[in-house]
């Protein structure tokens, strides 16, 4: 792999890809540390110490932001307003005719579907970079914190709306940058951005496990956690490469003096066929109700058993209900993005079909019938690569910054191999070895 790397660089082209996506992803990093106007930072910087154990109801945004989330950065909203604009945008796709309609299109109509989903992405990011403000004011964004009062002390409206236009912009900016990536760098630059996010991260978190540690001077827990994520590593690849692949025959078809067809191929069906998706609406689903206790400050029964029950992640009806959510959003995803119906209807416009089953609607039921078969497993495995952390949690009293998560492990794991991929497949096109012997 390494020989692979240095032939890349030695490549002039491919070279300077791989150097504006590394640049594009150091000034990344840069603007998640700078300050949002407004906000004082050295009573930030308190709250985040006394916030050692965890981050409570933020720690799914706050990772994929890089930890820019809480220490209120112009970069704190991150990559999340896109990613949950996207994925309404596919949604909508299903139900609103219009939509699918541009779809068809092709690149015309993903282009204007690109374009709908940045601006819905400017609206995401005012409302939460509203929310996120709104909760730095009120000292509620890190709890039980001494000074999380004191987080901006100028509570003037103008204030406010300069913090909320910053953070927007800020989205706006990482927005652009994803774009830059894709467009002149190595592969999909919102995922890149979304890898660069989560992999920061691991350092500082990896450190403070040992640092907590009691066993060997904490090196004990260390290691452990390292064979733990190593262990997980190797799980994840192995399950996002596996597919199962349903074999498709083309008939002969002859037009004029010259055939066409008569060829095979196959339908990859992957295991995990809704990938991470599952996991970020299994929990955005589960914060919403301590959400409601945390903003409305009620002392009903209901605000209590959802303080006990649903906030902490080691509690056994929080781990079954996220487990459960998993399994349920996986064939969620999988029937909304997969229809067996419009496969099997191309496939019979072109005169494919599978052996052994007729053409039509029969295929139609076969492709449904190994969907919902492979996406059991698929399903089971999200659901159990997500309850790691609570696990490590539990077993080796670990802090919440747990970094070898089902979330993180799965977004790095699946961004590296598809950018791995992409630089296999250059490195091919100029008759390199690449990363496979």
């Amino acid at each position: 792999m390494l020989t692979a790397f240095a032939r890349a660089f030695k490549t002039p082209d491919l070279r300077k890809k791989l150097l504006f996506t590394l640049g594009i992803m150091v000034l990344f990093r840069l603007g998640a540390h700078v300050p949002v106007p407004g906000v004082d930072y050295r009573n930030v910087q308190t709250c985040m110490d006394q916030a050692k154990s965890g981050m409570g109801l933020f720690g799914l945004v706050n990772m994929f932001s890089g930890g820019a989330l809480l220490q209120i950065t112009i970069f704190a909203l991150g990559i999340m307003p896109y990613i949950t604009a996207s994925i309404i945008l596919q949604l909508l796709t299903v139900v609103i005719p219009r939509l699918e309609a541009l779809k068809k299109e092709g690149q015309s109509g993903q282009t204007k579907i690109t374009q709908y989903t940045r601006y819905l992405t400017v609206a995401l990011a005012v409302l939460q970079g509203t929310g996120l403000v709104a909760t730095a004011r009120s000292g509620a964004l890190f709890g039980n914190c001494t000074v999380g009062n004191q987080i901006v002390p100028n509570q003037s409206i103008f204030t406010t709306v300069v913090m909320v236009i910053t953070m927007t912009a800020g989205t706006s900016i990482i927005m652009w940058l994803g774009e830059l990536i894709t467009d002149r760098g190595i592969g999909n630059g919102m995922s890149i951005l979304m890898f660069t996010s989560i992999a920061a991260g691991f350092p500082s978190a990896l450190w403070a496990i040992k640092m907590q540690g009691k066993l060997m001077g904490g090196w004990l827990e260390f290691s452990l956690v390292i064979l733990c994520g190593l262990a997980m590593v190797a799980l994840v690849v192995f399950v996002e490469q596996a597919q199962r692949r349903i074999p498709v025959q083309y008939a002969k078809r002859m037009i004029g003096r010259r055939s066409y067809g008569g060829t095979s191929t196959y339908i990859p069906l992957k295991v995990n066929q809704a990938g991470v998706i599952p996991v970020i609406f299994a929990s955005s689903l589960l914060y919403i109700p301590a959400l409601l206790v945390q903003f409305t400050g009620s002392k009903a029964d209901w605000a209590n058993w959802v303080q006990a029950n649903l906030v902490k992640g080691d509690h056994p009806i929080y781990m079954v209900t996220y487990f459960l959510l998993i399994v349920f959003f996986a064939f969620f995803y999988v029937a909304i993005s997969f229809n067996p119906e419009e496969v099997a209807d191309n496939m019979k416009k072109y005169g494919g079909f599978i052996p052994g089953i007729r053409a039509g609607r029969p295929t139609a039921e076969y492709l449904s019938y190994v969907l919902n078969r492979i996406t059991w497993p698929g399903s089971l495995y999200l659901g159990l690569i997500a309850l790691v952390p609570t696990v490590a949690l539990v077993t080796l009293n670990a802090n919440q910054n747990f970094p070898f998560g089902g979330t993180s492990i799965l977004i790095i794991v699946g961004v590296g191999l598809e950018t791995v991929k992409q630089i296999e497949s250059q490195l091919q096109q100029r008759n390199y070895e690449g990363f496979l012997r």
